[in-house]
């Protein structure tokens, strides 16, 4: 599928008005460039895609593991560096788009553990890859995935809200509001790690789980998610989205359990909690046996488990819809007029960004030059 550049611009317009740039994307869209191409930097890698271009080019960088170690961003400098000078050479996109790039929960941690150095590295960047980098509000970020699961999944999405669990972070979107903390797979299981285990070793096997350790991280998700129903109505609905829940959870607690009855796109809270139970005392070699999950991923099933429990807990919901979609904000970056807007003002960005960290975002790029 060719990513336009006014794609979806009236769904966009309404998901993207909480997060300020709605309302001037019918002006903006008239005076679009030919073509855009925009890199996702995400906690695990960067994701570039163009406008006027069906493809998509990849590569793995991990982000996080340099920020729990305390180290910043600046050893993925380079390899990112190289990512937004060579995925559109590798692609084929035209050398002369118009190119933003998007920083999203990995990029919010840097800017909390140094606002100051996150700044410099990201002017740096610039100057050596002529590629700005924004680093995105969660609400943003949410924004984004509301509007991937709108396109992608169409009549199917019927909830008020979806679940998009990333790595670094999650969100609760929907079109007027959105709930996200950084609690993401590899996030919520690092936490887990240093609570329960005292191990600072990413990716730490948590198996087995004492129904102490249970009960604490249950706790936990409780006191990190006491504030979700300001945001959330009581009538929100849930469909879950990502690979996490719809590859991992879903598929894991079915066979746990041996559900038989019901529809096989609705997951309830109850048998979410019997296969806690049941995978709790068992060890991670045991549980990739049972559940039929790859090893590399079974590390994280009892954790996601756990987090989406707490969430379904939280906004007291009795099941989830579960729902896999081939999802990516490409698009939706692709067509937010004020993510280059902002690219071509980055001297300006950079000096709010400095002040008011990933919310320099919600001001206004036409103001820039003003006293």
């Amino acid at each position: 599928m060719i990513f336009k550049t006014a794609f979806h611009s009236g769904l966009l317009g309404l998901v993207l008005g909480l997060s300020g740039f709605g309302a001037e994307s019918a002006q903006a869209a008239q005076l679009a460039p030919a073509c855009r191409i925009a890199f996702d930097i995400g906690s695990s890698g960067v994701r570039a895609g163009a406008s006027n271009n069906p493809g998509v080019a990849h590569v793995d960088i991990d982000y996080l593991a340099p920020l729990w170690a305390g180290r910043g961003l600046e050893e993925t400098f380079n390899p990112t560096a190289i990512a937004l000078k060579n995925l559109p050479l590798g692609a084929r996109f035209s050398s002369r788009c118009d190119r933003v790039a998007a920083g999203f929960s990995a990029w919010r941690l840097a800017w909390q553990q140094s606002a100051s150095e996150t700044a410099a590295l990201m002017a740096r960047m610039q100057a050596d890859t002529r590629v700005a980098v924004l680093v995105m509000p969660q609400s943003v970020e949410g924004a984004y995935a509301y509007a991937s699961a709108r396109d992608v999944l169409g009549a199917r999405l019927t909830s008020s809200h979806v679940l998009d669990v990333g790595g670094g972070s999650f969100q609760i979107a929907g079109a007027r509001s959105t709930y996200g903390q950084a609690l993401g797979q590899k996030s919520w299981h690092q936490l887990l790690c240093t609570t329960l285990r005292q191990s600072a070793v990413p990716a730490c096997d948590l198996q087995p789980m004492a129904t102490e350790d249970l009960q604490a991280a249950r706790q936990v998700l409780d006191e990190k998610f006491s504030g979700i129903s300001a945001v959330l109505e009581p009538s929100t609905t849930l469909t879950a989205i990502s690979r996490p829940i719809t590859r991992g959870v879903a598929p894991a607690v079915r066979r746990l359990v041996e559900v038989k009855v019901g529809p096989v796109e609705r997951l309830s809270a109850k048998d979410l909690s019997a296969a806690i139970t049941a995978m709790a005392g068992l060890s991670s070699d045991k549980i990739a046996t049972l559940t039929g999950t790859p090893p590399s991923y079974a590390a994280y099933l009892l954790s996601d488990m756990l987090l989406l429990e707490g969430l379904l807990r939280a906004t007291s919901a009795t099941d989830i819809k579960v729902i896999e979609g081939t999802l990516s904000i490409l698009p939706a970056l692709l067509s937010d007029d004020k993510a280059f807007k902002w690219s071509a003002r980055y001297g300006c960005y950079l000096e709010r960004f400095k002040v008011s960290g990933p919310d320099a975002y919600f001001s206004d790029p036409t103001t820039c030059g003003r006293r």
